[in-house]
């Protein structure tokens, strides 16, 4: 299976993570549901320290990604969440293998 996807890394300012992650978690949660082309979004924090959060998104193909960027839910967490964060970084990967756990039957 083949796909798009994205590792977003971003530093918060120090003792926003609260503020932050309500922001991305409601993005996380529009993109999932109302994105066609949205097949994973995980929404990670760093056990090495308290002001990092990381992103995983899949989407179906590079396209798909664009119209996320483009959408009126991702301008607004954008535009709210930038005072809280103080370095972001982005990684655009190919999805070459996606392995899913069995259920057992």
């Amino acid at each position: 299976m083949s796909g798009y996807a994205i590792i977003v890394d971003f530093v918060l300012v120090p003792g926003k993570r609260s503020e932050f992650r309500r922001l991305v978690d409601r993005n996380a949660r529009i993109s999932s549901k109302a994105e066609r082309g949205c097949r994973h979004f995980d929404v990670l924090e760093s056990r090495e320290g308290a002001d990092r959060v990381l992103l995983y998104e899949v989407y179906e193909d590079e396209a798909a990604f664009e119209a996320h960027v483009q959408s009126s839910h991702f301008d607004e967490f954008d535009r709210e969440s930038a005072p809280f964060v103080t370095n972001k970084s982005v990684i655009h990967c190919n999805l070459v293998c996606e392995e899913r756990p069995t259920t057992g039957n």
